[in-house]
Parts: structure tokens; sequence; C-alpha cells
């Protein structure tokens, strides 16, 4: 089985500055939400939550990046802190039994949809 990563920017935030983005951050916030709801997960889960110190889309904070080799990767932002951890663990879901990792915009959940930037092909091997 492929292993999935979700990259999470752990340096995102609406009240600190990028260079003094620490673990009061919401971006690690969320981080730390993500890495709590995989430990509950009773799912088979097969993704890697990877911390990243800046996904490069500040002015649009609250990004995170799913991907996995052979599959499409998807950059999502301007995510809500609150509530958006069970929208990302329904579409890691979705992302995991796609054999080449596109989505259907009908079936994203969709708090997603209007939070995709953009979604890139796999790269050819």
């Amino acid at each position: 089985m492929k292993l999935h990563t979700l990259f999470v920017c752990k340096s995102c935030s609406a009240i600190l500055e990028h260079e003094e983005a620490d673990e009061r951050a919401e971006g690690n916030q969320l981080l730390l939400q993500l890495l709590e709801a995989q430990k509950n997960d009773s799912t088979d889960c097969n993704l890697n939550i990877e911390a990243v110190g800046c996904l490069w889309t500040c002015d649009t904070p609250f990004c995170v990046t799913f991907t996995c080799q052979g599959k499409y990767t998807y950059h999502f932002v301007n995510l809500p802190v609150q509530n958006i951890v069970s929208d990302l663990f329904q579409f890691r879901k979705l992302y995991e039994q796609s054999e080449d990792g596109y989505i259907l915009p009908a079936k994203m959940p969709e708090q997603l949809k209007s939070n995709l930037l953009v979604r890139i092909p796999p790269v050819p091997g």
C-alpha cells in the first residue's frame, strides 16, 4: 500500500508574524488536532501527517497538502482551524481509495471545495 502524506503548515497564523510563529500558531494547533484525531481513528489509516515550517501561501493561511507518489497532489488554503479535521479525514479516505488520487469535486467534503487552491497531476514515472 502506498504511503500518503498530509503536510501541515505549522507556522500559519493570523495573529503571529511568520518569524514569531511557535506552538501558539493556529497552523500548529491544527497539526496537533490532526495528530490527536489520527490517534483516535479506528479505521485503517495509511496517512503520514508531517509538519512543515512553511508552505508559502502565507496570504491564505491555514494550509495543508495531500500528496502520494503516482497520485494527484491537493493543496488546500484558508482552512478554518476549528471543525475542519473531520472533513480532512473524510477527504483522506477518498484520496487513499482512489487509484490516481483524482477526487471528483462533487465527492469532496463541501467545506474543502472552496478551499482547494490547486490540484497538481501526478509526475509521470
